[in-house]
């Protein structure tokens, strides 16, 4: 065989080889450096033949082999905590549920959840977020003892109607793709909060649905500021809906109030 043919097959090899190898661009700022060192996006090349398929699985490969100091939350790889929530290449997501984009011609980009203070590289703080939602009380309140005093038991046509809220996972990425949150993220609930609100309005087995609805609503900032964009819907790894619930508590509400406008006449 003559060594140009050998070249000729060495090079297709090698270029085999070249496109296994994808780029990510990543998100990096450190607290603990001087406060001129601003923000910027830190390149690191993964051999996709021996990687797991999600975006995480490189994160895991990245920070294991190559960088140790790049900070991301992660916990159960299973799109179940919601930890490991970030935007890649511009869409809000969880870094375990969305697959890497093996088209090696163009990086995966990935930064930190928008519009959210950051702690380090990928990590955002979410304590304000966290505070929203433990102000809807997420639990059962209720005015009588169980029945038979064992349980609050529900219908499966009760049951039914909690489905497409339970399954938030609380991630953030509703919260942080709403533009009415970015602009009065003191104001504003947000998506998911306001989203576990209404599966605790919406709860047979709850004995404080008017009262909820009620503080929802004695601050009209806290709900009304949505504007139905539905970025959040969009943003939604688990494909649920806050637009939907918080225009269904605006209608409930709005209809509470027309009751007792008339049982007042």
């Amino acid at each position: 065989m003559s060594k140009s043919l050998l070249r000729n097959g060495y090079n297709k090899i090698h270029d085999r080889v070249k496109k296994l190898h994808k780029e990510f661009k990543i998100y990096r700022w450190n607290p603990d450096h001087p406060t001129n060192n601003k923000p910027f996006l830190q390149s690191y090349y993964v051999d996709l033949s021996n990687c797991g398929p999600m975006v995480l699985d490189a994160l895991q490969k990245i920070k294991g082999e190559d960088d140790s100091s790049l900070s991301y939350r992660r916990s159960c790889r299973e799109g179940i905590c919601g930890s490991c929530a970030m935007n890649v290449d511009g869409t809000n997501t969880v870094a375990c549920l969305k697959p890497i984009d093996v088209d090696t011609s163009k990086p995966t980009v990935l930064t930190p959840l928008p519009h959210m203070y950051v702690i380090k590289d990928l990590v955002v703080d979410l304590t304000n977020f966290y505070h929203q939602y433990r102000s809807i009380e997420p639990w059962l309140k209720t005015k009588r003892a169980p029945e038979e005093g064992i349980e609050y038991r529900q219908s499966p046509a009760e049951r039914k109607k909690l489905d497409g809220l339970y399954e938030c996972i609380l991630c953030a990425c509703c919260s942080t793709s709403c533009p009415s949150y970015w602009w009065n993220p003191e104001e504003f609930l947000g998506p998911a909060p306001l989203l576990h609100a209404f599966r605790w309005i919406s709860d047979s087995r709850d004995g404080f649905t008017q009262e909820r609805l009620q503080a929802l609503t004695e601050d009209h900032k806290r709900l009304y500021r949505c504007r139905t964009i539905k970025n959040c819907a969009a943003a939604c790894p688990k494909s649920l809906n806050p637009a939907d619930a918080i225009h269904k508590m605006k209608t409930k509400h709005m209809i509470s109030q027309v009751v007792e406008k008339v049982g007042s006449m």
